[in-house]
């Protein structure tokens, strides 16, 4: 029988390039792609059932759609993070889960310091500017202060993995203070980077910018919260590219309202994109992109590529590039 390889949601134009590389290297499959991103789990389930092989962009991978695959050996994620795919129920299903942790890395690293110096240097408030001094035939500064200078200011990273490390390179030639909070920095990275981690209590206190890049699990969920944001500067920026969820919508907004931090850039969601009434829509303190931070035309490629790696290794009988569940692949490993 051919593999069955089922994506359940994608941004991509089409897989004719994807079926043409597995045509040419003579592997025998099947292929099926549905955009069921919203889909609940009556839907979804179904239509993925039989599929040996799961690339898997938003859709929700709930222990209940889990529980209902017959065949599956593999599910890729079509990105870095993996929230959206119960771990714990693929592990105990004994399928592998892969990721694709070394893309768009440049990308989102770009992003994070656009939107650190959009916000730090009020753009959205300066094109205000711009516009009303247009109309006046005069300048009129006043929607744009206060601006501050962003040399001597501190930077405080939460994570400094591939992206965190690449926004630390970046941001350090604004001759910034960096502070990184990672407990799980290995010492050589330490010794690379330059930088000693501290708590996040001190980077919370002392940070003017503060840039998150850490995975959504049980222990960073809502990790900035009314208690976490009143800990921070009121002239302090928040900027998050990292996940949504790390972040308490309703608090943040507050906490913007009420002046307990200055400003925030976002471009991750609880919801993607975000609900009509979300508190953070229309805030004038609070800077939204698209979640656009992965996007180039290098990384649209490059996913493409690696994702399509990862189905031959399988179809090779080998491990995809990067397993995250690594209790599936020590099992497997040991027959």
């Amino acid at each position: 029988m051919p593999t069955k390889i089922v994506v359940t949601d994608y941004l991509e134009p089409d897989f004719n390039w994807e079926k043409e590389q597995l045509r040419n290297r003579g592997f025998d499959f099947s292929w099926q792609e549905h955009q069921l991103k919203f889909a609940s789990e009556e839907e979804l389930a179904p239509a993925i059932r039989e599929a040996d092989v799961l690339v898997v962009n938003m859709a929700r991978m709930t222990a209940g759609v889990i529980g209902r695959l017959q065949n599956c050996k593999l599910i890729i994620r079509h990105g870095i993070g993996y929230d959206n795919v119960d771990l714990a129920a693929a592990t105990a299903k004994g399928i592998r889960v892969a990721n694709i942790p070394d893309y768009c890395v440049g990308e989102v690293a770009e992003q994070t310091v656009m939107l650190i110096m959009c916000a730090a240097r009020h753009l959205v408030e300066q094109q205000v500017s711009m516009a009303a001094s247009v109309a006046k035939g005069q300048w009129d500064f006043s929607p744009v202060a206060p601006v501050g200078l962003m040399e001597g200011k501190t930077l405080g990273i939460v994570g400094c993995g591939r992206i965190g490390s690449r926004v630390l390179r970046k941001m350090r030639s604004f001759d910034m203070k960096i502070l990184v909070c990672d407990p799980y920095l290995s010492p050589e990275s330490r010794r690379e980077l330059d930088v000693e981690p501290v708590s996040l209590e001190k980077v919370l206190a002392e940070a003017d910018v503060l840039t998150l890049h850490i995975p959504v699990k049980d222990e960073t969920r809502g990790l900035i919260n009314k208690r976490t944001l009143a800990q921070m500067k009121k002239t302090a920026l928040l900027v998050n590219t990292a996940r949504g969820p790390l972040i308490v919508d309703e608090d943040l907004a507050a906490a913007l309202a009420q002046g307990t931090i200055a400003g925030a850039a976002l471009d991750v969601y609880h919801r993607e994109p975000p609900s009509p009434d979300s508190p953070l829509l229309g805030s004038p303190k609070c800077l939204l992109t698209p979640h656009l931070s992965w996007y180039s035309e290098e990384s649209g490629w490059s996913i493409r590529e690696k994702i399509l790696e990862n189905i031959i290794l399988h179809l090779e009988g080998r491990p995809p590039r990067f397993t995250v569940n690594a209790e599936v692949e020590k099992a497997l490993a040991r027959g």
